[in-house]
């Protein structure tokens, strides 16, 4: 349904960008930030899905700089280049601003919002605690969220879905996130594992994924879209 097109970023570099026009009437704009594995099959296929929501959707390829079209497998020494590019090569402050820079494209045409997956997840969660510009973020297992910005309350209306068997972010944290009590989040927690919203991973959880879609489209259509 979409296409890749070629975005400009705030330090000048050029990157692909995973483009899905809105299907039938448009309800707003989208950016869903990929897990660390790239903008692969799986990413597109979930604007896609969005688009024919009625939501125009951009998927910014955030590790272009330091590996051009990079697209990964779950496993094998795809995940540790992964991991390498995610933790090491590339500024997570860079994902964050390649994100601004995607809202600021679709925010002259309606609402805009956010969502991402795992590194992705954690993004939408960030730049939703320091944008302006955003009506509502939906953020999928993201580390970061109950560890690093989990002080900073959401500048808009956000949900954060977690997996109770989740080894990679302990529900210790994740319940302490939910003590806070941010009035502007709403915190998720399913009977599955990391990565259950993905049917091409070994923890995908349909049930799971399909009610944090649920729930997700719930948000952005009670915030204007």
């Amino acid at each position: 349904m979409g296409k890749m097109i070629r975005m400009t970023m705030s330090d000048g570099a050029e990157i692909s960008v995973y483009h899905a026009e809105a299907m039938g009437e448009r309800r707003g704009g989208l950016v869903l930030v990929q897990e660390i594995f790239g903008v692969t099959d799986h990413i597109r296929e979930l604007c896609d899905e969005y688009a024919a929501d009625g939501y125009e959707v951009l998927s910014p390829a955030i590790f272009d700089r330091e590996h051009p079209g990079f697209e990964a497998e779950y496993t094998g020494p795809d995940y540790n280049r992964a991991v390498e590019l995610a933790r090491e090569l590339h500024p997570f402050v860079q994902s964050l601003d390649d994100a601004q820079v995607c809202i600021n494209a679709l925010k002259g045409a309606g609402p805009v919002f956010i969502t991402g997956y795992c590194y992705g997840g954690s993004v939408a969660w960030a730049v939703a605690g320091i944008s302006d510009d955003l009506a509502a973020a939906s953020c999928y297992y993201g580390s970061l969220i109950p560890t690093v910005y989990a002080d900073k309350a959401p500048k808009c209306a956000t949900i954060a879905h977690f997996g109770l068997y989740d080894a990679g972010i302990p529900m210790e944290g994740v319940e302490a996130l939910i003590e806070k009590a941010h009035p502007t989040a709403q915190i998720f927690v399913y009977d599955a594992n990391h990565g259950f919203n993905s049917d091409r991973r070994k923890d995908y959880h349909e049930p799971s994924a399909d009610l944090a879609r649920a729930r997700t489209l719930a948000l952005f259509r009670a915030c204007g879209g």
